[in-house]
């Protein structure tokens, strides 16, 4: 079984950064790439960008310029930078991996963009 458990959000102002985590812990042997996604409410899951297990980054584009993701392997841990954020970036941000074949889901963490 693995964990994943994110942290980091909270209501911040149009323009303003946050910076997500994702922890991962459990059996969590073999480094897997990692995935950010987010739902607005009411719609769909989103996918956000994903960070390989050598740290090259893809991005929705969305938020390619304004987002960065970042792992730090030996904490098991994936970083969600925001920047610039934007009122339609409000949304519960989730990390996901698989391992095993099996994929895993935090439980979200809520960012709230508003003036």
């Amino acid at each position: 079984q693995v964990q994943l458990v994110e942290s980091g959000g909270g209501l911040v102002q149009p323009g303003g950064s946050l910076r997500l985590s994702c922890a991962a812990s459990g059996s969590t042997s073999g480094i897997t790439v990692m995935h950010w996604y987010r739902q607005a409410p009411g719609k769909g899951r989103e996918w956000v960008g994903e960070i390989t297990p050598g740290g090259i980054s893809n991005y929705a584009e969305s938020v390619k310029g304004r987002f960065t993701i970042s792992r730090d392997n030996a904490k098991n841990t994936v970083y969600l930078q925001m920047n610039s954020l934007k009122p339609e970036d409000t949304a519960v941000y989730l990390c996901n991996g698989v391992w095993f074949g099996n994929p895993y889901w935090g439980q979200g963490t809520q960012v709230t963009v508003s003036s």
